[in-house]
């Protein structure tokens, strides 16, 4: 709800605050005071158009702030946050600054934003119905919405189960593309799998082979070399021609401090530690020529292990760096080429749910247009009856709930009409209906379109009729009348000033009106006065006690504030506007 509104240099305005509260509250003033200025200051809170003639003469530029109350609104709340804005103490500030030249800023708690982000934030905040706006159930979509609103929990049930339909034959219907589409290509990476697993099962490498393979390619290549190695220092250790080797130094070396033990305890444990030593000679000496003996020389086994060890390279070179690499490789292709193997499986799949689906939703679609169809009768005799107290006595509106039907298709394809009642329709993610508002203004004249079949005082009384037939079932906390009263008078206006009053039961509903009728009905009278100082003309905002409102109500009735006669109608009309307001 809107708390607060301050408007600095718009129009004649040059510096006003407005505080707002709930119930019904209307603008009052002398023609050309400035009334649709504070319309105006809403229309660029919500992200309207603006230019440079909106800012008053002489200024740099014109500003407009509004303080929200976002309590119980967590949706606008949310929308605050993602445009970077801050919610404090449950309350947003909206800004918007139009400078002289034409450029526009605007701000959304605190945080600089685009315009077109402001009016996204700001858009389910106020409902502005006036001859010049652009209104917001004009749009087919808020008609169709509104309409679902009316309707109530069985309406909206269908839609919301419908909505949940459509979405799952959308997801299914792009999945069954893109399997249909990538059939070819699937079917190429499949042959190119069979073939790489071919390959590997024909090798069949184990793990670590790779490297075993190319330790033992190096020992039978050079096994010549290995055993006169292996036999030269067999000869060193332990000579069997009688020349000198290791062992027989070590064994001299050992006896010759033997001699000695006895006369220096040093001396016998290096000769232990040289005993040791000739052990350890001793079996080296055995198991080098062991090595020599087993060194194997057969060219057959290392042709055998070459073609091995290349067989293998040629599997690394394409399939993994190691043998380990390449067995993992084939794992996962392994279970990828199943899923591929399984294409037609799973195209037949989607289509199956692709056709009980759209059996489904069709069946949804059948029933929400016949409840559809049962509330724009309601709804359509609702407004209808409020029109004629609104001083339209002859008009009819009626709502119509009409499908697009279209040649049935070949097959099933993705985003194709929707069988509905043995008709093809074409569907969206609200339905297959078409929901909207028309006017027969006057007798005999045949129902057109909203924005064609109503003047512009006739068009806002559609609205308020509207409004009043979908009070409590609209989300908009704000409605803004400008000048819905144009063209009638009378009876007529004490209908509208109570239809007025009705609808703030449920909704903050600010109204610019010339009619003491319609201001009687309010829990807040705004008066906007002008002053002149004899170049600059500029306009307030004042909130009228009881007895100030006596004096502007008498000066609409009759041109006189002070009249004794106007005075007390103005009195009257006050008394018998008073059960019917909405904070009485």
């Amino acid at each position: 709800m809107l708390e607060e509104i301050r408007i600095g240099q718009l129009g004649v305005i040059d510096s006003s605050r407005l505080e707002l509260g709930p119930g019904l509250t209307v603008i009052t003033g002398e023609t050309g005071a400035g009334k649709t200025m504070v319309v105006t200051a809403l229309g660029l809170l919500l992200g309207g158009r603006a230019d440079s003639g909106m800012v008053r003469t002489g200024a740099a530029h014109a500003r407009v702030e509004g303080v929200v109350d976002a309590s119980g609104l967590a949706g606008f709340a949310s929308a605050v946050d993602e445009a970077g804005g801050e919610v404090e103490d449950g309350h947003v500030v909206l800004a918007r600054n139009v400078a002289s030249e034409g450029r526009s800023r605007a701000w959304v708690g605190g945080a600089s934003v685009p315009v077109s982000r402001l009016a996204e934030v700001a858009e389910p905040l106020v409902a502005v119905h006036g001859q010049s706006d652009q209104h917001r159930l004009l749009r087919h979509r808020a008609q169709r919405e509104a309409l679902d609103r009316f309707g109530g929990e069985p309406v909206l049930a269908l839609v919301s189960a419908y909505a949940a339909l459509h979405a799952r034959l959308e997801a299914t219907e792009r999945e069954l593309d893109e399997v249909v589409a990538s059939a070819r290509e699937r079917a190429r990476e499949a042959d190119l799998l069979r073939f790489g697993l071919g390959e590997i099962e024909a090798v069949d490498p184990k793990p670590g082979e790779d490297a075993q393979l190319a330790a033992d390619e190096a020992r039978l290549g050079y096994a010549e070399e290995l055993r006169t190695a292996a036999e030269g220092a067999r000869e060193a250790l332990s000579s069997e021609s009688g020349d000198p080797d290791a062992l027989a130094a070590a064994s001299a070396a050992r006896t010759l401090l033997e001699s000695v033990r006895a006369h220096d305890a040093d001396a016998g444990a290096l000769a232990d530690r040289l005993a040791e030593i000739t052990y350890l000679l001793s079996d080296l000496a055995a198991d080098v020529a062991s090595y020599a003996a087993g060194v194997d020389a057969d060219p057959a086994r290392l042709a055998a292990t070459s073609e091995r060890r290349a067989a293998l390279t040629a599997l690394t070179r394409k399939y993994g760096e190691t043998a380990e690499d390449v067995l993992a490789w084939a794992e996962t292709s392994a279970a990828r080429l199943l899923d591929l193997d399984g294409t037609d499986e799973r195209i037949e799949t989607l289509r199956e749910q692709q056709r009980s689906l759209r059996a489904e939703l069709g069946e949804v679609a059948l029933s929400l247009s016949a409840a559809r169809s049962e509330a724009a009768t309601r709804l359509a005799t609702e407004v209808t009856a409020e029109l004629s107290l609104l001083a339209m006595p002859h008009a009819r509106l009626e709502v119509t709930v009409s499908q697009h039907e279209v040649d049935a298709p070949a097959g099933e394809p993705s985003g194709s009409p929707l069988e509905v009642g043995r008709r093809w329709l074409r569907h969206n993610a609200s339905g297959v209906d078409e929901v909207e508002l028309l006017l027969a203004a006057n007798t005999g004249s045949e129902p057109r379109p909203l924005h064609k079949g109503a003047s512009g005082g006739e068009l806002s009384r559609v609205m308020l009729a509207l409004e009043v037939a979908l009070a409590g079932t609209s989300p908009v906390p704000t409605f803004v009348f400008d000048e819905v009263d144009a063209g009638v008078g009378g009876s007529a206006a004490v209908e509208i000033g109570r239809r007025l009053a009705q609808l703030a039961r449920t909704a903050q509903v600010l109204v610019v009106t010339h009619l003491p009728q319609v201001a009687a009905y309010a829990d807040r009278h705004v008066l906007v006065e002008k002053a002149s100082d004899g170049s600059v003309t500029s306009s307030g905002l004042t909130v009228l006690d009881e007895a100030a409102r006596e004096r502007e109500l008498s000066r609409m009735l009759a041109g006189l504030a002070e009249s004794d006669t106007a005075l007390a109608h103005a009195r009257e009309l006050l008394e018998v506007a008073a059960p019917a307001r909405a904070l009485a």
